[in-house]
């Protein structure tokens, strides 16, 4: 399978990138639900707190006595069934990070990147620089390439401030370096636009 190059136009080089080496003999989806299942999980806080009876500042002198009148045992003014009381097994601070091994994560990367390389939703354009920040001229790479109203990632081998900078402000555009790839991102994107150089690094992992 070839994937075709694109220059900074957007407009089709006549040069392409052999990728049939990188095909899996079979996709592991259940890898992959599990490293976006610990992406998300890692995106938690875990912080929320709320405080139980014996946390409250108040009284512990009973409110009523025990019998004799008539009404239901209150206990003092810290009951969780109280305004202002404790709360009854209320959230605690706790860690919800999740661990996946190297080999899991690489092999789910690679199966979206399967998926996508299959159903041609993945674009390659010449390494370029541009001189100024201008959204405007990364808006017609995109139109030229028909991903202007479509989710889309672009990926970069080495950062390029003035580019990152022009594309930041696109509705449905991300951007991220090769090293910050992970199986979420690949996933929640319609399209993924590679640098050349981005994708060389990739076929040769």
């Amino acid at each position: 399978m070839k994937i075709t190059i694109f220059n900074n136009s957007g407009l089709e080089t006549g040069r392409y990138l052999k990728v049939n080496n990188f095909f899996l003999k079979k996709e592991n989806n259940n890898i992959l639900f599990l490293d976006i299942k610990r992406y998300l999980s890692d995106q938690r806080q875990g912080t929320n707190k709320s405080k139980e009876r014996s946390e409250i500042t108040g009284s512990t002198k009973k409110i009523q006595r025990q019998k004799g009148s008539g009404n239901a045992r209150k206990g003092d003014i810290k009951n969780p069934i109280f305004r202002s009381g404790g709360r009854i097994f209320g959230p605690k601070p706790r860690n919800f990070n999740l661990k996946i091994n190297n080999k899991s994560k690489f092999l789910a990367k690679k199966t979206i990147l399967n998926f996508k390389l299959r159903t041609n939703k993945i674009k390659v354009i010449e390494d370029f620089k541009i001189n100024i920040i201008k959204t405007k001229l990364v808006f017609k790479i995109f139109n030229r390439l028909n991903l202007n109203f479509k989710k889309s990632l672009i990926i970069y081998n080495k950062r390029n401030d003035i580019f990152f900078f022009s594309s930041r402000n696109l509705k449905f555009t991300n951007i991220l370096s090769i090293n910050e790839l992970n199986s979420y991102e690949l996933a929640n994107s319609d399209y993924l636009v590679f640098f050349e150089s981005a994708i060389k690094k990739i076929l040769k992992l």
